[in-house]
């Protein structure tokens, strides 16, 4: 009588699949992305320290571990985007030429909106803890200060006053980060369009400069 060799039990044991363990630093960059790609999905309050755990496979003690809970995380997360915008602006002006500058910090911060979406994402939120390196606007301060050096040269080999630079600064650069926070919805025009519309209005802006702007309406104050 033949037998059924399907109802015979099988001897193969199932092989284990052996995970290969990662290193402390791994597991923190590991836990940082994740961290980054829901903060900038579901905002800081949106994001449980339950959805990181799980993302990255771990208990929510892991997480404690290396951050101290999701505030520790977020705070990690926004440092270190806020410098790497920083870092992107300041060592793209290297151009002698002030409207080159102006185009190459136009087009850092692009770059940086286009590459690191989710950061940028994260920082144009109010966010909801204090962070080391302060606050989006006060990056957009940091990045303005650059620019004003700049812009204070100008200025004075035109005959204006170089005091009023900072307010200038701050003015272009304000301008740039509020139309990048548009772009990175829309897409549209392309980067570089957009970098050239950018520094169109602000270069022929400041090429025809008022040395004395003077108001037309009625209100003086």
């Amino acid at each position: 009588m033949a037998t059924d060799s399907s109802s015979t039990p099988s001897n193969d044991k199932p092989r284990r699949v052996r995970r290969t363990r990662m290193t402390g630093a791994e597991r923190r960059q590991q836990l940082l992305e994740i961290g980054r790609t829901l903060f900038a999905a579901k905002g800081f309050e949106g994001t449980s320290v339950e959805e990181i755990a799980a993302k990255a496979g771990v208990s929510k003690p892991v997480v404690y571990e290396h951050f101290g809970g999701k505030e520790g995380l977020y705070a990690v997360v926004v440092d270190r985007e806020m410098r790497r915008l920083l870092d992107m602006v300041t060592s793209s002006l290297t151009a002698g030429h002030p409207r080159e500058l102006c185009e190459q910090a136009a087009f850092a911060l692009l770059d940086y909106i286009e590459e690191y979406t989710d950061g940028f994402r994260i920082l144009v939120r109010d966010s909801p803890i204090p962070q080391s390196t302060g606050s989006f606007a006060s990056l957009i301060s940091d990045i303005a200060t650059q620019v004003e050096d700049i812009l204070g040269r100008e200025f004075k080999s035109r005959g204006f006053d170089p005091k009023l630079a900072p307010l200038y600064a701050q003015a272009l650069v304000g301008m740039v980060a509020l139309t990048g926070q548009w772009w990175l919805d829309v897409r549209k025009p392309k980067k570089a369009e957009v970098a050239a519309h950018l520094v169109n209005l602000a270069w022929h802006g400041l090429d025809g400069l008022e040395a004395k702007p003077h108001l037309i309406g009625r209100r003086k104050a």
